[in-house]
């Protein structure tokens, strides 16, 4: 028998749609897309990209700790950018939150984000 959790913190951005922050099926935790929304006020941290990729993954984080496990647990991250050009800066901000070894990860150009966000982030995590 499969169980399965819903996955709420007010610590991280309350969904803007038809979904939930995360959904625990056993020990795996799917993580809905975060963007930088800041979770009190679900306004935009603003326009420079890497406070934008902080937020999100301050945002994973809150998600994660609230299914019981942490951003080092991530085993899959995908993330969206309006801007390749980014890269090198989403890089160095995941150095701030993740250590070696590092979640398997794909990185995606878009034409644009909800609420015209710059970035977004998906991830799994095992627990």
């Amino acid at each position: 028998m499969t169980n399965k959790a819903i996955i709420s913190t007010d610590k991280a951005p309350a969904a803007i749609g038809t979904y939930s922050q995360a959904v625990k099926v056993n020990n795996t935790v799917y993580l809905s897309g975060q963007i930088p929304l800041i979770p009190e006020t679900m306004e935009m941290v603003g326009n420079d990209f890497r406070a934008q990729a902080t937020q999100v993954f301050k945002n994973l984080s809150a998600v994660c700790e609230a299914a019981n496990g942490s951003l080092a647990q991530i085993v899959k991250l995908n993330l969206y950018l309006t801007d390749l050009s980014h890269f090198p800066v989403v890089n160095e901000v995941m150095a701030e939150f993740f250590e070696a070894p590092y979640p398997a990860r794909a990185a995606v150009g878009v034409k644009e984000l909800p609420k015209a966000a710059m970035f977004e982030a998906e991830a799994i995590m095992v627990i």
